[in-house]
């Protein structure tokens, strides 16, 4: 039994996490457009980006390898992979953000011409919404520069928060963390127990399932009340600024409601 395949880590360093799911969008919200990110991405020119990018990585990933050979420190691969990180990530923008830029122009525009005022990602709508993924295609594949709408996004009634700030509020911070320690105690654990029970399955599965318990009993103790008081202060802003839909950020494409900071002071 292979004890690392057998015993998997539970990553929470997101409580926002265990907030949101995909999310239907109804017939009634007329306003909201929807885009297919990878018919996008699909594209030709997003197709050819990639490659050159991913060919320039794998130059990249030969002369690392090299220059780590000659680190002699923890401090000189540090800063060797710091440089090639820098590197690859200039390389990215250079090549791929032109692309991203006249999307996002294609998708302003669109969204304009159709009044609408927020734009999500296709995958979480199941009902319901504009799809404009053609319309954006064509911009992006049209000749000549595509001319973002001068107007902002109207007024939507289609909220989002920030998940990745929502973690940064100290008393969720601190919760995560001392789950996140706690987790890693209970794995050291469980992995030295599995390995003085190597010659019994049996008593591995035991161990194993006590593992899976333990670690499910201390996230509804530790993580679970804050889940909550985070979904009632969503609850409550959106009521606050009459929002019939909240969503991720991720999720959001083009305009909608931040309220992010109006969450993170409502649980301050």
């Amino acid at each position: 039994m292979n004890i690392r395949k057998t015993i998997p880590f539970l990553a929470c360093a997101a409580i926002a996490a265990f907030i949101f799911s995909p999310v239907a969008l109804g017939a009634d919200l007329t306003d909201v457009g929807f885009i297919d990110q990878a018919a996008i991405g699909a594209l030709p020119q997003f197709q050819q980006a990639n490659q050159q990018v991913a060919q320039y990585k794998s130059q990249l990933d030969s002369q690392f390898a090299s220059q780590m050979k000659s680190a002699h420190s923890n401090a000189d691969r540090q800063r060797i992979a710091g440089a090639f990180q820098q590197r690859f990530l200039n390389k990215q923008r250079e090549v791929l953000g032109p692309l991203f830029g006249r999307a996002q122009a294609a998708i302003a525009q669109v969204s304009s011409s159709q009044h609408l005022a927020v734009i999500v990602d296709k995958r979480i709508v199941v009902y319901g919404g504009v799809d404009i993924t053609k319309n954006v295609a064509d911009l992006v594949n049209g000749p000549g520069a595509v001319v973002p709408p001068t107007a902002t996004p109207p007024p939507a009634d289609v909220g989002f928060v920030d998940q990745s700030q929502i973690d940064q509020v100290p008393k969720i911070k601190q919760a995560n963390d001392n789950f996140l320690k706690y987790a890693g105690d209970q794995r050291a654990q469980a992995l030295k127990q599995m390995q003085a029970a190597k010659n019994n399955p049996q008593q591995q599965q035991s161990i194993f399932q006590s593992y899976q318990k333990n670690l499910s009993s201390q996230q509804d103790k530790m993580l679970k009340p804050l889940v909550d008081q985070t979904r009632d202060a969503m609850g409550k802003v959106a009521q606050q600024k009459h929002l019939i839909l909240v969503v991720d950020r991720s999720d959001v494409i083009y305009g909608g409601t931040d309220i992010t900071s109006d969450v993170q002071n409502a649980l301050k």
